[in-house]
């Protein structure tokens, strides 16, 4: 008797994490449609930063559940973005200082957003969408959170980020050539970035050959803004 209500109670405790997880899936997949229905750009970028994310975490040989969290808050990291003014977030020239900081807004705007969903703080989710901008030296934003402070998967999340914010065509640039990109990872390595999965993404380049497409860089001092985005 005692097996089959184990047996049982096992069963429905599957049947409930399945349905979070695909309760969670569902909303991230909601969340990520209503920020696209913004910004087109950026429905791309949160499915690429999410899948570099994913292959420097597993190159760091991290869990499958850290591995999992990173994959989720790679896809939302950037959702407060629904809160910046389409004009500021859609606009194809220079942004002035009081633009650049609206826009400088986004983390906190979708922290607020998602703070209420126990998951999300529960898994490190949060994290992600509050610290995936803050730098290594200290001089990131919103905390100025500095080295370890900032929490691994932010961290992890960061360095994708700005690699295929560099890599993708914006409204006010066009792309930049993947070598470029690349180089400036390395040359932000120990400032901007965290050494350690600075080296593990480059390590991934080297052996799994990622595909982007390479396009030579066409006047882009002329079209750039204060800062990655």
């Amino acid at each position: 008797m005692t097996y089959f209500l184990v047996t049982f109670i096992s069963a429905c405790m599957m049947l409930y994490v399945q349905k979070v997880k695909k309760d969670s899936l569902d909303l991230t997949e909601s969340l990520i449609n209503a920020l696209d229905s913004r910004d087109s750009y950026t429905s791309d970028h949160s499915e690429n930063v999410s899948r570099y994310a994913m292959q420097i975490a597993e190159k760091m040989n991290l869990s499958k559940d850290l591995c999992n969290v990173i994959r989720t808050g790679g896809l939302l990291h950037d959702i407060g973005k629904i809160g910046i003014p389409e004009n500021i977030l859609t606009k194809t020239g220079k942004l002035t200082s009081e633009e650049y900081n609206v826009i400088k807004t986004h983390p906190v705007i979708g922290y607020e957003m998602l703070k209420h969903v126990e998951g999300l703080k529960r898994n490190g989710i949060l994290d992600i969408v509050l610290y995936h901008h803050e730098r290594y030296d200290g001089k990131g934003y919103p905390k100025g959170l500095k080295g370890n402070e900032i929490p691994l998967a932010a961290r992890i999340v960061g360095v994708a980020d700005a690699f295929d914010a560099m890599i993708s065509k914006r409204v006010y640039r066009i792309e930049l050539d993947m070598n470029f990109a690349l180089n400036e990872i390395r040359r932000n390595k120990g400032t901007q970035f965290d050494p350690e999965v600075v080296d593990a993404f480059l390590d991934i380049f080297q052996e799994k050959d990622i595909k982007v497409e390479r396009k030579a860089i066409n006047l882009i001092e002329s079209h750039k803004k204060t800062e990655t985005i």
